[in-house]
């Protein structure tokens, strides 16, 4: 599978692409169909001070169409680990619609 990483307005850390590229590569123990996966990392400003503002958008690209998650939280890792979560639950409904 082939994972891109794309950071908007800042370079982000060797740690932080690494932990993306494990978390993206277990969702192939779910669907071993998936093409490519696309991890878009971006920062949201805001005024009010409790505000998530680190967002990751992933894309997986499967046989038949794409599958698209968004998720906000305070760090990068946190909004990664549900965003893949959320599409590990699409795959696994996909996957069983399938059957």
């Amino acid at each position: 599978m082939n994972v891109t990483i794309e950071a908007i307005h800042f370079n982000p850390s060797s740690d932080l692409e690494e932990f993306i590229q494990e978390k993206v590569s277990k969702l192939s123990q779910v669907a071993d169909d998936i093409i490519k996966a696309e991890v878009f990392l971006s920062l949201e400003r805001s005024q009010s001070v409790n505000y998530d503002s680190k967002v990751a958008k992933v894309r997986i690209e499967v046989p038949g169409g794409a599958i698209f998650a968004e998720k906000r939280s305070k760090s990068f890792e946190e909004s990664t680990d549900t965003a893949l979560e959320a599409l590990r639950v699409q795959l696994l409904k996909r996957k069983e619609k399938q059957q």
